[in-house]
């Protein structure tokens, strides 16, 4: 059975210790920093299957590190914070975040978040050949992006929102639907993460977005 490699980030040494600790005990193997210059490294250094990132730490800042980490790779990443505003949630989920929580939490609550992503990606539906709609190609084995024979950079969840999309042309989903299929159960996204992600994954599609039909009242889906 393999042995999940989890890598934490934070400046606050009492609860890095905690939560190695207590992720150690779970089974994980931990690798633990207290800045965002290391974590790089140590990402660098590594095969990492999940990281959980303090956003208010000195010099590189979660959210400086968590666009690092996307632009190379869709590693889940999970950010930790003091902070509860509503714009901190989004500016995550926008550059990339799987998941969000707020301190103090428990380390019993971020093990289940832990779990919740494995359990998504182990179940999650993984299609041998190429998808196509319209002028977007999906290659499901690389999970790369094409519109127009130019790839284009998606989140973990940007992928997943599309080719959900895509393996259900032409049908429609409202924003639970997609919540379930998508983000999972566990997660703690609203309708507004969908409407989000939607909007992103639109704007990086470029003229190839206005497949994404949005069904007043209802929700969205995919026109061929």
């Amino acid at each position: 059975m393999k042995t999940y490699k989890i890598l934490v980030a934070d400046d606050e040494e009492q609860m890095l210790f905690l939560l190695s600790s207590f992720l150690t005990k779970e089974g994980y193997e931990v690798i633990s920093v207290t800045n965002g210059q290391d974590a790089l490294i140590e990402f660098s250094s590594n095969t990492i299957d999940v990281v959980i990132l303090d956003v208010m730490m000195p010099g590189l800042d979660g959210f400086s590190v968590c666009q690092s980490i996307r632009s190379i790779s869709n590693v889940p990443i999970i950010m930790l914070t003091a902070k509860s505003s509503e714009n901190d949630r989004i500016n995550g989920i926008k550059i990339g975040a799987d998941d969000y929580l707020v301190k103090p939490f428990s380390p019993k609550e971020l093990v289940t978040r832990i779990e919740a992503i494995f359990r998504r990606i182990n179940n999650f539906k993984d299609p041998v050949e190429t998808l196509k709609v319209n002028d977007i190609m999906i290659d499901t084995l690389g999970q790369a992006v094409r519109v127009k024979n130019q790839k284009i950079k998606l989140t973990r969840k940007e992928y997943r929102l599309l080719l959900f999309l895509t393996e259900n042309k032409g049908k429609v989903f409202t924003r639970e639907q997609l919540l379930d299929h998508v983000w999972g159960f566990d997660n703690l996204a609203t309708l507004r993460t969908v409407d989000t992600h939607i909007k992103t994954l639109r704007l990086k599609l470029g003229e190839s977005g206005e497949y994404i039909k949005t069904i007043w009242g209802v929700g969205y889906k995919l026109e061929d």
